[in-house]
């Protein structure tokens, strides 16, 4: 599918970001849907600034760095380091080499990004809110590629606003809804433990997929859990498009928080040998899950604490967030 991006500052006056929908009152949580944006033409998304903000994140271990050599049938796995010994500013003086990839993790860690992800946020709220209200924990993970580069076949937690800001990318996206795709046990995993081992990709997945052809002002939301990998390829690009840059801009709602609690409650049933039903299947099960639930999810939260506050004590350098498997 070829998005077809839009202008939409004015002549006059300061310019407005903003993501939007052709169809609002179409607009749905619960499935994938391509946008429009004009974030690609904010100063803090031109490539010197991203620059910096690697530069800055990679104090705090938060740019990370994968392996060129990756397919979408890969674990996602990354690297504090770049690939072959280089340093982070070798990495980016020559971040347009082949192959070369890399990931900012939690961006809104530095004030001045954190604003620019509300706003992303905020000019969709409304119509996300209609469905989903409390949305929370905004985050943002911003994607370096240089073709051919891929992102594996993975779920995410967090309902995800996608943006191309510059170059191409292809994105191939899932229904977070078809089993037969991610079975319901691996969707409990990934929300209860953040493996991904159960998360496989196989080719007779492609023709039951969407597939967006972006390019800078292209958007794409789609819900919670929904499978998807990217790709930058080499040939047919345009000029500038040796460099592939993306964010992911995430957030939860009461209605994420709730069915996660709902797969925590499942994932203990499943392994007591029952067999229970998916959430939204059962109105009164979700319920009492979700109750349950909570209380499961307080107590994983405290001992969850606990851990951090002995990570913290034991060691002088640590991430300001740690990204789980399946961000970016």
């Amino acid at each position: 599918m070829r998005l077809t991006s839009m202008n939409s500052v004015g002549t006059s006056g300061p310019a407005t970001y903003r993501v939007w929908t052709d169809d609002p009152e179409g607009f749905s949580t619960q499935r994938i849907t391509p946008m429009h944006h004009n974030f690609h033409e904010h100063p803090l998304f031109q490539v010197p600034e991203l620059v910096k903000l690697g530069m800055e994140l990679s104090k705090v271990d938060q740019c990370r760095f994968m392996d060129p050599k990756r397919t979408i049938s890969s674990a996602l796995s990354h690297e504090g380091r770049p690939p072959g010994g280089r340093s982070i500013d070798e990495f980016f003086e020559r971040m347009e080499e082949p192959g070369s990839s890399c990931a900012f993790y939690n961006i809104e860690v530095v004030p001045r990004y954190q604003a620019l992800l509300m706003s992303v946020v905020n000019s969709m709220r409304a119509l996300v809110e209609r469905e989903q209200p409390d949305i929370f924990r905004v985050n943002g993970f911003v994607f370096f590629s240089a073709p051919p580069s891929v992102t594996p076949f993975h779920i995410d937690r967090e309902n995800n606003f996608w943006l191309q800001l510059h170059g191409h990318k292809i994105l191939n996206v899932w229904d977070h809804r078809d089993r037969g795709i991610v079975p319901a046990d691996a969707v409990e995993d990934f929300i209860v433990t953040q493996s991904l081992k159960k998360v496989r990709f196989s080719e007779a997945f492609m023709p039951l997929g969407l597939e967006f052809d972006a390019r800078p002002g292209d958007a794409i939301y789609f819900p919670s859990t929904s499978p998807h990998m990217t790709r930058s390829e080499v040939g047919g690009t345009g000029a500038g498009d040796r460099l592939s840059i993306s964010i992911g801009v995430t957030f939860y709602t009461a209605a994420t928080r709730e069915v996660a609690r709902i797969h925590q409650v499942n994932r203990l049933m499943r392994k007591c040998g029952l067999s229970p039903s998916y959430p939204r299947e059962s109105l009164v099960a979700d319920a009492v899950k979700s109750a349950i639930g909570g209380f499961v999810g307080a107590g994983r939260a405290r001992l969850g604490a606990a851990r951090a506050r002995f990570i913290s004590m034991a060691t002088s350098r640590r991430m300001r967030h740690t990204p789980p498997p399946g961000s970016y």
